[in-house]
């Protein structure tokens, strides 16, 4: 029996939750006996099940990032994955190994940097979606009431959520990046505020989750929220981005890019407007802003979605496309000014939504810039900060706090904690969908495209290489788990890690670094004669070149692929 404390605002006493391991459920208790262990912890982000059996997933440290309106808002720094057994003794050898990689599996998610919650204050919706809920819906507790697409401990709180007495331990908890800074031009302050929210529906890693499922859900769809509160009044501007809303993929083949694949066996129009009904919905109007290159490997993509977007035949919908990288080629990244200008009517169409110190609604935001690229990460983020920028500066003017001609630019240190503060959330969204930090930050926090910044960028772009063809399989796989999309059986029967590789995957590598290492060898170690070592050379280089072409030829058969759920199915 485990008792943990957890501290309630708003009571003087601590309450404690016990799990009753016969039951496998958690139930609110008051009365705890003297003998049980008592550990505090900051919050609880659910249950799941392992081979083991269950296991309680506990925050066990948390750090302040600021006060939204008046509400703490913190990320959870560490956490703690409690059995609810003592003890694995009733599982066999390979069932505890089982039990441990899946552990690591949900430790991997655990560990990637992002993960942030409030007690008493919805971090699921925007600003402008909480101002137009009707009474009910501020009556419900936060589990209720929270946006299920941004709440990445939805399927860990599936147990609380059925027992209402324990919701106020049930806590939503997001997932992306938060940034809260005081922020002083003209002698006012302000704060400034950003959000971006996962999506957890069709979320995973770069190549393993492209396009679209069934129900419409993209991937890597990510709300960016731009926040200003002054002197009681504010304001927020709201933008997405997510994978270009069709079936298509990009499986690792240790190629460094995969050439992408449109479906051929798929409908793509249902999926298609079953997203855009959904963001239509949500958001209002869209204008879509794609940042592929129009030739090469993306063109065909660039052009699917343009042709679907004219097949939908939505007045609401706008579609624009925009070759980032031929317009910004050779160090002109004073071109992205072009799609900037090009989009400014549309922007001032849409406005944001701002409410004054009295609570009174002046403005609503009628629509939202979709962006994409192929991840969309680097190239997206930048051309969303500028976009951001631009509504600042009418918000910050509309609040009285900068003066009529100034511009947001030109105020110097309020211009490096944005630039930062955009690159840092750039950062964030790369290493949860690609494994490193985002590329072309330098001209993110500089304003201009550096040559120690490509250079970041070559390093980045390795170990981006690395990662999405030896360790991706297994970070999806954690995704799977921790979202739910793999639930672990409660049979003894095997899961799907026991798959064994085909026998090529050891076999092959090891007669190429054994022919490569006879090739050095000779080449140390010359024969008696100079035919005999261009022979030996000839011979063991060949053998080591025929045996990497078999390797690269059957590029999909070596990368780490994910185990749990066939991406296939999910394409």
């Amino acid at each position: 029996m485990w008792n943990i404390d957890i501290s309630v605002k708003g009571h003087s006493r601590k309450w404690r939750i016990q799990l009753e391991l016969c039951f496998f459920v958690l139930s609110g208790k008051k009365d705890v006996p003297p003998s049980a262990v008592t550990r505090p912890i900051c919050g609880i982000m659910g249950t799941i099940r392992m081979v083991a059996g269950m296991y309680l997933i506990v925050i066990t440290r948390k750090r302040n990032v600021g006060s939204l309106m008046g509400h703490a808002v913190w990320k959870a720094v560490d956490f703690d994955i409690i059995s609810y057994k003592k003890t694995v003794l009733h599982l066999s050898e390979i069932q505890s190994q089982e039990n441990k990689t899946f552990l690591s599996m949900i430790n991997n998610v655990l560990t990637t940097d992002g993960f942030y919650f409030c007690t008493d204050y919805d971090l699921t919706h925007s600003l402008q979606r909480l101002a137009n809920t009707s009474p009910d819906f501020q009556e419900m507790t936060l589990l209720e009431r929270a946006d299920q697409r941004f709440m990445w401990n939805g399927n860990l709180l599936r147990e609380l959520a059925a027992q209402p007495e324990l919701h106020k331990f049930a806590l939503p908890v997001v997932h992306g990046f938060i940034v809260m800074k005081p922020c002083r031009i003209n002698g006012k302050i302000f704060e400034w505020i950003l959000i971006s929210r996962r999506s957890c529906f069709r979320a995973g890693v770069r190549y393993y989750v492209r396009g679209i499922d069934s129900e419409g859900h993209a991937a890597n769809f990510v709300e960016t929220e731009q926040i200003v509160l002054y002197e009681g009044a504010k304001a927020s501007f709201v933008q997405t981005r997510g994978s270009m809303p069709f079936y298509w993929s990009q499986r690792p083949n240790l190629k460094y890019k995969p050439k992408p694949i449109i479906s051929k066996t798929i409908n793509h129009l249902d999926g298609f407007q079953r997203h855009f009904e959904s963001q239509l919905l949500i958001y209002g109007k869209q204008t879509i802003l794609n940042l592929v290159n129009q030739k090469g490997s993306e063109k065909p993509l660039e052009q699917a979605f343009a042709k679907m977007v004219s097949g939908m035949n939505n007045g609401m919908l706008h579609y624009i496309a925009f070759d980032f990288h031929k317009e910004c080629s050779h160090m002109r990244w004073d071109r992205l000014q072009i799609l900037v200008d090009d989009v400014a009517d549309t922007q001032d169409e849409y406005s944001f939504f701002m409410v004054n110190s009295e609570g009174k609604s002046l403005v609503q935001q009628k629509g939202v810039f979709r962006s994409n690229c192929m991840d969309c990460l680097d190239r997206t983020n930048v051309i969303q900060s500028l976009l951001a920028r631009r509504s600042l500066q009418s918000q910050l003017q509309r609040m009285g706090v900068l003066n009529v001609g100034q511009r947001v630019e030109e105020q110097a240190d309020f211009e490096k904690i944005y630039k930062n503060a955009w690159a840092d959330n750039a950062n964030a969204c790369a290493v949860q969908y690609a494994g490193t930090g985002a590329l072309k930050t330098d001209f993110t926090r500089t304003g201009k495209r550096t040559r120690w910044g490509l250079l970041m960028d070559g390093w980045n772009s390795m170990i981006r290489y690395y990662k999405n063809n030896f360790s991706d399989g297994f970070r999806q796989d954690s995704i799977d788990l921790f979202l739910g999309n793999f639930a672990v059986d409660e049979s003894e029967g095997p899961t799907p890690l026991r798959v064994q590789k085909d026998w090529k995957f050891l076999t092959l590598p090891i007669i190429m670094l054994v022919a490569f290492s006879m090739c050095i060898v000779c080449l140390l170690m010359a024969g008696d004669t100079w035919t005999e070592t261009l022979a030996y050379v000839m011979f063991w280089g060949a053998a080591s070149t025929i045996t990497a072409t078999i390797i690269l030829f059957n590029g999909q058969d070596f990368v780490d692929a994910p185990k749990l759920v066939h991406k296939e199915k999910m394409d």
